[in-house]
């Protein structure tokens, strides 16, 4: 799999601050926060009619990673969307616009940097600023629900009608709330509970 990677951002003249982000998919956890958003979508979709949908150890090591892009490297700058990914992580750069002509680059991410064979469709919220008394998973629900295009992935309404979904990831990190959906199973099952802070 994918080795650890240290990121370093030069501040000032001598001072580098360096994170190391969890490249290693067995690293991989729900915190509460993440395992509360998606009881939150399960109770959506169940309240419309839908199935739950699995959650998938894969799709939720691509959320989390690509929470922790937004939030550190900030490649949804210049015209660029939150399906951007920046280019300092071992996956190919892109910045996704809203007339959507590059899908693939948020459509491949999963297959591009984890086991799982299908395609990923992402939604995102962000809000700011984040103190410890914010709700994160009820903001992003309340955004996604009036949002029709979110709503329509998270209930396979719309251009979403015919899809299946059958794994489902989360991640959030700072401000950043993402979930990838995709229509093959997670042969890898569930990613495991936190047992302490990430």
């Amino acid at each position: 799999m994918k080795a650890l990677i240290i990121t370093c951002l030069l501040l000032g003249q001598f001072s580098v601050v360096c994170s190391q982000l969890p490249w290693q998919r067995h690293e991989v956890c729900l915190n509460g926060q993440e395992l509360r958003l998606y009881q939150m979508l399960m109770e959506h979709r169940i309240n419309n009619g839908l199935p739950e949908i699995p959650l998938s150890v894969n799709l939720t090591w691509v959320a989390q990673i690509h929470a922790l892009d937004l939030e550190e490297n900030n490649p949804d700058q210049g015209g660029c969307n939150m399906h951007s990914w920046s280019d300092r992580g071992p996956w190919r750069a892109c910045c996704y616009r809203d007339d959507h002509r590059d899908p693939h680059c948020m459509w491949d991410k999963p297959a591009e940097i984890t086991n799982y064979q299908g395609r990923g469709y992402e939604i995102v919220f962000q809000y700011w600023p984040v103190t410890s008394k914010v709700d994160l998973p009820a903001n992003a629900m309340q955004g996604w629900k009036g949002s029709p295009g979110h709503n329509n992935t998270i209930l396979n309404q719309g251009i979403f009608e015919k899809a299946r979904w059958n794994a489902i990831g989360i991640g959030i990190m700072a401000g950043y709330v993402v979930v990838w959906f995709g229509e093959e199973p997670d042969a890898e099952g569930p990613p495991p509970l936190c047992s302490g802070p990430r």
